[in-house]
């Protein structure tokens, strides 16, 4: 595109309202803008207060669903052992039940009881087994063996063998206080209803290592245990019936009390106060072992086998609770320091902007009942061995984090929006508004170039064609292109036209300038007509443009003489019908006055004054001469009846070109130039006197005044 303008042009400087339609497309897009990021602040802050009363909900919930947990059985367990739940599974060390005890002469009683709680440690083969002490030293100090295995059939101990290999038969190892205590139990076999599997007795004898039992050697009195085998195969359909191949595993579960002789003497000991559970319970080490016949078998079940998992654990229930959120638990009576304290699983944090994350936490909640304050709870649970106090604590900033995670995915569509804004902008700018600035300019300077005073050779030098195109710009900068090449050809046709005048009145002008310089001549400084050749030179050397019409007006010579002004305005009244001017008056009445003027300049000034008094008086009406006086001074007044002076006119009425622009074109078209008015005041001037303009209430009338002769 070609440059915008010529630097020699002169340019107007434009102002605000030149840029009001620049400034109001490129306020809309900002406008747009901000309120694009507005309604995103906006979004975040009401998602940020969704966010934080369902994280409260939420909370609450959590808060109801550990209680639930810790109030059943299985919390609870995982509760009373949390001090030694941590350490590997395997050697076994007995846990303390939330129970007094387990009735463990009972297949399904026991097994509910040790489901219920949880207590059970799983193994790889499906075998499990739960170890444990009741909650009440007073149910007689036992430790309870409670689990299940696969077998095939069972082999039952002969009534008075001294073989325990003979047998299907457990074996359990206790280590405790530096001791270790081992205890065999073949399986004894009992009658059993027809199709609900085998059942029998486990017979405890102390086990001193030898494959054969002593001959006086008795079963522990306190030692009791039962063994249960379902009867149908685990590789079986559901339904089938009974299996007896060799190759028939079937579950087989067994129930032990096992007596601990320290766990009785602390019972009934007076010289220390009774501790339950025993402070050394999870230093304790148990091994059962499940044997088949033979003294070289490998063992059906061990309770060492590697792999095995405990149910139960507080870890359970931290997976409750959401990342971050803490709950302390405690004994009432307890100090902080013996407390519990479970954490939320934490997760991996998903990246985001730092700016947003303190955005949202800068952002204010509005919502009723909703403080920003990390929310906590409390609540009490009770047990059989005391009551303990639970407290909630939440954690918000994962709320604020994850929030920031998602308006950092989403800030990529804002950011998008944004950048569409700033393209259209971009294009519209470019594309629009450039042009718009151009036209705009370019206009501003033709309007400034056109106007009187400005043109000149300069105007040629605009130029809008470079901006013609088939748009609507284009269309408008085409017309205003062709309107100023047309107003550049009217101009140089009126240059042409003026220039041709000019050399027209120079011509004419010296034509009469000879003749003018022989009348001179002939009519010297004394003659009558001396003024009058003077006056036609003058105007010759207007016509020449080598004078203005006041220059000229200024240097014509009028004498200064004596004149009896009473004598004049009375022949001026009696002759100005002569002049074509009817019905002038003269009151009169004041006699001879002598006065310094030149009658024929005032002959000029009182018949420019009774012509524009002739043009602006009503038909029929007259004009109104008289004469007033005082020692100095002498004033004629000339009167005429009709519309008065416009008031800011008064004062300018005797300037040259000054005419009042309600007045009427007189016949024959010819323009009032406002210059007879300015020759009057001139030539009073000249004289030594004074004309004044004045409204009265039913006209206008003049003021001469002149200096009084003796």
């Amino acid at each position: 595109m070609k440059r915008l303008l010529n630097p020699m042009l002169e340019v107007p400087r434009l102002g605000l309202p030149a840029f009001r339609q620049r400034i109001l497309v490129r306020g809309v897009f900002m406008l747009l803008a901000v309120a694009t990021v507005a309604l995103s602040v906006v979004v975040l802050k009401d998602e940020k207060e969704r966010a934080w009363q369902a994280y409260r909900h939420g909370f609450v919930r959590s808060q109801a669903e550990v209680m639930a947990r810790l109030r059943h059985p299985s919390g609870r367990l995982a509760l009373l052992n949390a001090s030694h739940m941590g350490r590997s599974v395997t050697p076994l060390a007995p846990l303390l039940l939330p129970y007094a005890a387990i009735d463990f002469d009972d297949p399904q009683k026991s097994q509910q009881a040790v489901e219920m709680a949880g207590c059970a440690v799983q193994y790889p083969d499906g075998a499990s087994l739960c170890a444990a002490i009741g909650s009440n030293p007073y149910a007689g100090g036992f430790i309870y063996l409670v689990g299940s295995f696969y077998a095939g059939e069972l082999t039952p101990r002969e009534r008075g063998s001294r073989v325990p290999a003979e047998a299907h038969r457990a074996r359990v190892t206790l280590q405790m206080r530096g001791s270790t205590y081992r205890w065999i139990a073949p399986y004894e076999a009992m009658a059993s209803k027809s199709g609900q599997g085998a059942r029998g007795r486990l017979t405890g004898f102390i086990d001193n290592g030898n494959p054969q039992l002593d001959a006086r050697a008795r079963p522990v009195r306190d030692f009791r245990g039962w063994l249960w085998q379902n009867g149908q195969c685990r590789d079986t359909a559901s339904g089938a019936g009974p299996d007896t191949s060799p190759g028939c595993l079937r579950r087989t579960q067994y129930s032990i009390r096992l007596p601990v002789e320290l766990f009785r003497e602390a019972l009934f000991s007076k010289d220390e106060p009774l501790v339950w559970p025993p402070e050394d319970l999870g230093s304790m080490r148990l091994r059962v072992e499940m044997l088949p016949p033979g003294e070289t078998a490998q063992p059906l079940f061990d309770s060492n086998a590697p792999g095995a998992q405990l149910a139960a654990s507080l870890d359970e229930i931290s997976r409750n609770l959401l990342p971050g959120e803490r709950v302390q638990i405690r004994k009432v009576d307890g100090s902080e320091a013996d407390a519990i304290t479970l954490k939320g699983v934490d997760v991996q944090a998903t990246p985001s902007a730092p700016w947003l994350l303190r955005l949202i936490r800068w952002l204010p909640l509005d919502a009723a009942g909703m403080p920003a304050a990390v929310p906590t709870g409390q609540d009490i649970l009770y047990s059989p061995t005391g009551n303990y106090l639970v407290r909630f604590t939440g954690h918000l900033r994962d709320v604020e984090q994850g929030l920031a995670a998602v308006a950092t995915r989403l800030s990529w569509y804002l950011g998008a929006m944004l950048a569409a804004i700033a393209l259209a902008w971009l294009l519209i700018e470019w594309g629009l508004i450039r042009r718009v600035t151009a036209l705009t300019r370019r206009a501003a300077a033709v309007s400034y170039n056109v106007q009187d005073g400005h043109i000149g050779p300069r105007l040629g030098d605009l130029d809008v064609s470079d901006l013609r195109g088939s748009d609507e710009l284009g269309i408008l900068a085409g017309g205003l292109a062709d309107l100023l090449q047309r107003v550049k050809d009217d101009l140089q046709r009126e240059q042409l036209r003026a220039q041709q005048e000019r050399d027209m009145w120079h011509a004419v002008g010296h034509e009469i300038m000879s003749p003018l310089q022989s009348l001179m001549v002939l009519n010297g400084p004394g003659d009558p007509g001396h003024r009058y050749v003077q006056r036609m030179q003058q105007a010759v050397h207007v016509l020449y443009g080598t004078a203005s019409p006041a220059e000229a007006l200024q240097a014509a010579n009028v004498p200064q003489g004596r004149l009896d002004l009473d004598a004049f305005l009375s022949h001026v009244a009696a002759n100005a019908h002569f002049a074509g001017i009817d019905r002038v008056v003269y009151e009169g009445g004041a006699g001879s006055v002598i006065v310094r003027a030149d009658e024929f300049a005032l002959e000029d000034v009182v018949t420019h004054i009774l012509s524009n008094a002739d043009r602006h008086r009503p038909a029929g009406t007259a004009i109104t001469l008289s004469l007033s006086a005082s020692e100095s001074t002498a004033s004629a007044s000339l009167h005429n009846q009709g519309a008065t002076i416009a008031e800011d006119l008064l004062e300018r009425i005797f300037e040259l070109g000054v005419s009042d622009p309600q007045q009427t074109e007189p016949p024959g078209g010819a323009e009032h130039r406002g210059q007879g008015l300015f020759v009057a005041k001139t030539y009073m001037a000249k004289m030594g006197g004074t004309i004044s303009v004045r409204n009265t209430s039913d006209g206008v009338a003049f003021t001469l005044t002149f200096q009084r002769l003796g």
